[in-house]
């Protein structure tokens, strides 16, 4: 076989691997609010996320690659040796992909961005040093990880405190919510229909400015809007007994949180997955071309292909445990709080992603949930379980770094052996 073949198989194992370990935690926990309010069940989350997080990767999923792929090691350092930069790349993948599969099985959400980050750093640290990685882009990366949560919380914060005020606490629910909620129903339409013109149309080569789509989407969201201000005309109190009467009133949310779980399994699709297709995609550029030259190519439909498919299998087969982490067992989440977790969460995700910065869904979606939960007092988080979750997230960095380290050691040798072996 064709030693370049080979590295190819090699690759495309490895980011379906990552890609798998992607599906099995940070899918999982972006769908945890649907199924811990009660939304949705388990196989219905699955098949919603299964569907838009396979379209959010095939639509617009090369848009944060280049990020992952290129500014986090200094590729330039590796112009004369592009088979160590491959190596390095083929370990980080594999490093990944053994801690989210460890993080899975523990329900743990950690970061599948921290994860690869971490495993590029510890391999551009053995193979050349401090000087390898940029610190600086590194920085503004994290920055973005410590406002994601802070920005998705305050998000939530708002959005079921504004809930809370304007509907679910007033004298009369039902007469509220047919007042409110078409602006929500506005607000979520717009944030959808942006995502989906703004990015989620970069892979077919159609590009529209930020006022044409923000035009366009707000006049979706009024037709929308319109449309639910009638269904809603038709509710009315079925019963005088007010515990009924909210009933009522998360079941209109419950219908909402689903098209809230498509936005936000679209959104992750569209930004995690050059977690996993970043790597293959550098690896593939250098073998292609034979060289580190030209690595920013576009990304080729076949490894959008894996990661879509890796994502999907890893939900399916091993995403259980930590949607019923975050679902769950953070805090209670009713139908209208999980929708504000869920549209706040979405809101931001989008944003970065539209700015290119790799943002860790989980800890935005984290901080949403915390935000809610600070809405009704803070008795209504687990603490022991948020302390598990930081903790979590503390180890998941170096985890990354100390694997990538071992798998590269094994790798290089490994493969320097074959192409001796083949001369």
């Amino acid at each position: 076989m064709d030693i370049y073949l080979f590295y190819m198989i090699v690759a495309g194992l490895f980011g379906f691997f990552m890609a798998w370990g992607i599906g099995a935690n940070d899918v999982s926990n972006a769908m945890g609010p649907s199924v811990g309010s009660g939304a949705l069940s388990m196989k219905q989350a699955v098949c919603i996320a299964a569907i838009f997080e396979f379209l959010g990767t095939m639509l617009a999923g090369g848009s944060v690659t280049a990020t992952i792929r290129s500014s986090i090691v200094n590729s330039h350092l590796y112009i004369q040796t592009p088979l160590v930069f491959v190596h390095g790349m083929l370990a980080a993948l594999l490093a990944a992909g053994c801690w989210l599969l460890f993080a899975s099985k523990k329900g743990w959400p950690v970061s599948t961005t921290h994860t690869i980050v971490g495993a590029l750093i510890g391999f551009g640290l053995v193979t050349k040093g401090f000087a390898s990685v940029q610190w600086v882009f590194l920085l503004n990366i994290a920055s973005c990880w410590i406002l994601s949560p802070i920005i998705g919380g305050i998000l939530a914060f708002l959005l079921a405190a504004s809930v809370k005020l304007l509907i679910i606490d007033r004298t009369n629910p039902i007469v509220q919510a047919k007042r409110y909620l078409p602006l929500y129903v506005f607000l979520m339409c717009f944030i959808m229909s942006m995502v989906t013109l703004i990015k989620g149309l970069d892979n077919l080569h159609i590009d529209l400015s930020f006022f044409s789509a923000s035009l366009y989407s707000a006049l979706l969201s009024f037709i929308v809007m319109l449309i639910a201000f009638y269904k809603l005309s038709k509710m009315y109190e079925v019963s005088k007994d007010r515990s009924m009467i909210l009933a009522r009133v998360e079941k209109t949310f419950a219908s909402l949180m689903i098209f809230m779980a498509c936005a936000m399994a679209f959104a992750h699709g569209s930004n995690d997955v050059s977690n996993a297709i970043g790597p293959l995609a550098a690896i593939y550029g250098i073998i292609h071309n034979h060289s580190m030259m030209h690595n920013d190519a576009i990304v080729p439909f076949w490894i959008l292909l894996v990661g879509g498919i890796g994502i999907v299998a890893g939900l399916i087969m091993f995403g259980k445990k930590v949607i019923l982490t975050v679902g769950s067992e953070i805090t209670a989440l009713s139908p209208s709080s999980g929708f504000c977790v869920s549209l706040a969460t979405a809101s931001t995700v989008i944003i970065c992603t539209g700015l290119a910065l790799p943002i860790s869904t989980t800890q935005t979606l984290i901080g949403a949930v915390i935000g809610v939960a600070l809405a009704h007092g803070t008795k209504a988080l687990h603490f022991e379980t948020i302390k598990k979750i930081i903790h979590s997230w503390i180890i998941t960095l170096p985890a990354g770094a100390l694997m990538a380290i071992l798998f590269y050691a094994l790798l290089h040798g490994f493969f320097d052996g074959l192409l001796h072996a083949k001369l």
